[in-house]
C-alpha cells in the first residue's frame, strides 16, 4: 500500500522521457495525489522570477527536477541556454525547496566525469566534464548541494523509453527498414537506463522518505538526514552502443524481420562537436545500500520498451 503524500508533487519536464513516465506512474499508483506539471507558459525554466512565482503559488511537498537541456552537441555553441536550464533553474528550485522544507529529486548524468578508464564511477570520484552539457549538469548539482534543501541527485546514463526520441527507438526504425549493415560505435561502455525504471526509482524514494518522515513530525530534512546527496542510478549490466543496437536486432529477428548486420566501430569514426565519454559505467551500490533499490538488468527493460514501440513503430510484414 502506498504511503500518502501530504502535498503536491511538482514535476518539471513532463514532455520528456522520465517526466512523462513518472506522470503515468503516479496516475497508476497514486491516483489521488496532487500533481503539478506546469507548461512553459506557466513556469519558464529560463526565467528565474517565473520559477519562483510558480513554486510559491503551489507550495509543493516534492519537486522532481527532470527537465534539462539535453542537446549535447548543440550545447557547445549554446552555453548560455544549457546553463540556464541545467544549472540556474535547478538551483532556484532547490532554493525554493529549502525555504519550505520541500524535498527535491534531481536528474544528472555520467557526463560530469571525464569518461576515462574502465572502472565504474563512484559518487566520490573527482568530476571533470569534457563538454558544455556535462559542465552545466555539474553546475546544477553544485547549485542544489549548496542549499539546505533535502535532496537526492540521481546521476544516470543512456536513457531510453517506449516513446520520445532515443537511441533504442532509432535503432528499431533503422533495423526494421534498412538492408545495409549499420556501423555503430562499439568502444563506449555504459548501462542503458529505462525511463520507466527511473520513474519507479524516483517514486520509491519519495515513498521511502515519506514513510520515514512519519517518525519525524513530517520533516523531510530529518527523514533524509543520513541519506541526502548524490547517487548513481543506471541500468544493471554493461554494454556498448553497438551491443544495445544488437539487442534491438535480436528482438526484430525473433519476430521474423531480416535485420541488417551491425558493425562495431570506434568513436573516432564519428567525430561530434561535443566529446563523448568512453567510460559511462556507474557503480550503483550506494543507491542499493541507502534505499534498497537495484535497477533491473538493461536487457529486460529494453525488451519492455521495444514491446511498447512495436505497435506503433514497426512496419507491417
Amino acid at each position: 500500500m502506498s504511503v500518502a503524500i501530504p502535498g503536491t508533487i511538482l514535476i518539471t519536464g513532463t514532455s520528456g522521457q522520465v517526466g512523462s513516465a513518472l506522470l503515468r506512474l503516479l496516475n497508476e499508483r497514486m491516483p489521488a495525489v496532487s500533481i503539478a506539471a506546469p507548461t512553459r507558459a506557466e513556469m519558464d525554466l529560463g526565467n528565474p522570477d517565473s520559477i519562483r512565482s510558480y513554486v510559491r503559488s503551489i507550495n509543493p511537498r516534492w519537486i522532481v527536477s527532470s527537465a534539462a537541456y539535453t542537446a549535447v552537441d548543440a550545447a557547445e555553441s549554446d552555453r548560455e541556454a544549457a546553463f540556464a536550464a541545467n544549472a540556474t533553474a535547478p538551483g532556484i528550485l532547490a532554493e525554493e525547496a529549502a525555504a519550505t522544507g520541500a524535498g527535491i529529486i534531481h536528474l544528472s548524468t555520467d557526463y560530469v566525469f571525464d569518461g576515462t578508464g574502465t572502472r565504474p564511477w563512484l559518487e566520490t570520484d573527482a568530476t571533470s566534464p569534457q563538454n558544455v552539457y556535462g559542465a552545466s549538469k555539474l553546475a546544477g548539482e553544485q547549485a542544489i548541494t549548496a542549499t539546505s534543501a533535502p535532496h537526492v541527485i540521481l546521476r544516470t546514463s543512456w536513457v531510453y523509453s517506449g516513446g520520445g526520441k532515443n537511441f533504442v527507438r532509432t535503432m528499431l526504425r533503422l533495423l526494421s527498414t534498412k538492408t545495409d549493415p549499420l556501423r555503430i560505435v562499439g568502444d563506449q561502455h555504459g548501462g542503458p537506463t529505462g525511463a520507466a525504471d527511473l520513474a519507479t526509482t524516483i517514486l520509491n524514494i519519495i515513498e521511502d522518505v515519506e514513510t520515514e518522515a512519519l517518525n519525524h513530525q513530517g520533516s523531510l530534512s530529518a527523514a533524509l538526514a543520513d541519506r541526502i546527496g548524490i547517487y548513481h542510478c543506471a541500468g544493471s549490466g554493461i554494454t556498448t552502443w553497438a551491443g544495445l543496437a544488437g539487442a534491438v536486432r535480436e528482438y526484430l529477428i525473433e519476430r521474423g524481420f531480416n535485420a541488417p548486420e551491425i558493425i562495431p566501430v570506434p568513436t573516432t569514426e564519428y567525430p561530434t562537436p561535443a566529446a563523448r565519454p568512453l567510460n559511462s559505467r556507474m557503480n550503483c551500490e550506494k543507491l542499493a545500500t541507502n534505499f534498497g533499490i537495484r535497477m533491473p538488468e538493461w536487457q529486460r527493460s529494453v525488451a519492455k520498451a521495444l514491446d511498447e514501440l512495436a505497435s506503433t513503430d514497426l512496419p507491417n510484414k
